[in-house]
């Protein structure tokens, strides 16, 4: 099924993900410790998902964020016994970061806190339709995933 080209459409599309981040983002805040922020979770995670022990470099590329925020990051999540460094063993002067036990426990408590959230939205909202629009959510998620080396230079 192709549609027509609508610059306006897709923008309105865009928008409305973004109304919805912020929305979720706030909901997720609200049931971090005190001291952390969305971008604390999601290195946590990131951590959980793709495995310990990655670079911050790698990790800024993934988040698409400068290193020097991923750093600032990280440096929060060390602060709060989230997380750890530890040397490199493939490259003596960089470091690798590890989930720690507190990490893994106050992630899973917070996901357990939305629940929750997630109730109240399961009764105020059609859960089916939901679970109709993931599958595309995530194959737009994928492509631009995969495309935004192509875009990222103009």
């Amino acid at each position: 099924m192709t549609h027509e080209f609508d610059p306006a459409m897709i923008f309105d599309f865009f928008k409305e993900v973004g109304i919805i981040e912020q929305l979720s983002r706030a909901r997720l805040e609200a049931r971090l410790p005190d001291g952390l922020i969305a971008p604390h979770f999601a290195v946590l995670n990131h951590l959980t998902v793709r495995g310990d022990g990655a670079v911050p470099i790698d990790m800024a590329r993934a988040f698409q964020i400068p290193k020097t925020s991923m750093t600032h990051t990280i440096k929060g999540l060390v602060q709060h016994g989230l997380v750890e460094m530890r040397s490199n063993p493939d490259d003596g002067r960089s470091k690798r970061v590890w989930l720690t036990d507190k990490g893994i426990a106050m992630r899973q408590e917070v996901i357990t806190a939305l629940g929750a959230d997630f109730a109240l939205l399961a009764e105020g909202f059609d859960m089916a339709a939901l679970a109709r629009i993931k599958p595309t959510l995530t194959a737009l998620r994928e492509y631009l995933d995969d495309a935004r080396d192509v875009t990222a230079g103009g």
